[in-house]
């Protein structure tokens, strides 16, 4: 009989580090597995063989957490902006957490089950109905007896706060994870006054994810943290962010930036800057330490390369790497096998190749959010005249 694993509180609770997994959108959408724009999960009905050896990957990378492939799964979602797919969420989040917990069991890895932000909410509809989705997609996670529940990449703290007291009643413990930065949601709520009330609503893990690099992240979080101790309460913390460098972003994050989602190539963070973050976030109390959009297994190896000597092991695909790119020391060019060593590839400052390519961006941020006409959501698909509306639009801006 296999051993029990220790869940996710008890491992937090000793201090251990937790590794999360990379982005699965982004990773998917370039392997040719997702759309882009929608974002939705359905690869995991079409194209399990997909989405479980990126699983297997992340696991190799050092992951304990297989999170489920459930990222804008909810019925509304799936409806949205003239989608007509032939799966409801439900079958689709039933798929995802099998794909999880199938590679899980092959290492000392939990399944989180998530849910994010939905178009109902932008659309302003009410906390009942709202709820329900939530709802409905947690009883798919609690038939499947995950690990624990994740609410992530929410943008406004009303509505993260409206899913984890939904996930509160499945009786699993409890992350929420908001994508925002140092400026707070998008109403202008604080990182602190986000923390306290996500941990009031009854979340035992709290942090960020997505939108900003992993530096800017951790800053948030801290922030968070720093909110949580004054107001007297507990958590413990999780940081899940970018790959890329967005120095140049505004309160809305990458999304806002003219490059996203199809030129960020040159934004990505390498597996040195990894080491950096991953070192940060240890350093500033965080011990969920994972990544979103644009993080691929080789960045979350780095992430566990870093955190070894806390961890007391390598990740399985340390194997052919060695350390600190000691496999250079076999390269045919001396000049390479000079590279063989840590301080060089901290201390690298690499270029683009990109002649005329400016360092930064100017966010193609228009200030809408919540509650304004240009986010209210349709099931039709966007029409011509409304795409004409918003390319004239964005010559003006």
């Amino acid at each position: 009989m296999a051993p029990v694993k220790k869940g996710i509180l008890e491992r937090l609770n000793a201090g251990e580090v937790v590794i999360g997994d990379g982005g699965f959108v982004f990773a998917l959408e370039k392997r040719g597995y997702v759309k882009a724009g929608p974002w939705t999960p359905e690869a995991t009905v079409t194209h399990p063989e997909a989405v479980r050896q990126l699983h297997r990957e992340f696991l190799r990378a050092g992951a304990n957490v297989m999170q489920t492939f459930t990222f804008y799964a909810s019925d509304d979602k799936l409806e949205n902006r003239g989608q007509s797919l032939k799966y409801t969420g439900a079958q689709i989040n039933e798929a995802a957490c099998d794909l999880a917990k199938e590679v899980a069991s092959e290492g000392d890895a939990l399944v989180a089950g998530g849910v994010c932000q939905t178009p109902s909410y932008l659309s302003c509809k009410s906390e009942t109905e709202v709820k329900a989705i939530f709802k409905k997609q947690m009883e798919v996670f609690i038939k499947k007896n995950v690990d624990f529940l994740i609410a992530e990449y929410f943008e406004h703290v009303e509505e993260a706060e409206w899913a984890v007291q939904v996930l509160k009643t499945g009786g699993k413990p409890v992350a929420a994870s908001m994508c925002i930065g140092p400026e707070g949601d998008m109403h202008g709520v604080s990182p602190a006054e986000c923390a306290v009330r996500l941990v009031k609503a009854g979340a035992q893990i709290i942090g960020v994810n997505c939108h900003f690099d992993p530096m800017t992240c951790v800053q948030a979080v801290k922030m968070m943290k720093a909110g949580v101790e004054k107001a007297g309460l507990k958590a413990h913390y999780m940081v899940q962010p970018l790959a890329y460098h967005t120095p140049d972003c505004n309160c809305q994050g990458f999304i806002d930036l003219p490059e996203f989602p199809f030129g960020l190539e040159p934004r990505i963070l390498t597996r040195w800057d990894m080491h950096k973050y991953a070192r940060e976030a240890y350093n500033v109390g965080i011990r969920y330490i994972g990544g979103c959009c644009g993080f691929e297994p080789y960045h979350i190896r780095a992430v566990a390369e870093e955190l070894a000597p806390e961890r007391g092991f390598l990740p399985d695909a340390s194997e052919k790497h060695g350390n600190w790119g000691a496999g250079l020391e076999m390269h045919t060019k001396p000049w390479v096998r000079a590279r063989a060593r840590r301080d060089y590839w901290e201390n690298l400052k690499p270029a683009s190749g990109r002649p005329q390519c400016p360092s930064l961006s100017t966010p193609d941020g228009w200030g809408v959010t919540k509650g304004h006409n240009d986010l209210m959501q349709q099931k039709e698909a966007t029409s011509q005249d409304q795409l004409k509306q918003l390319f004239d639009r964005s010559k003006s801006h």
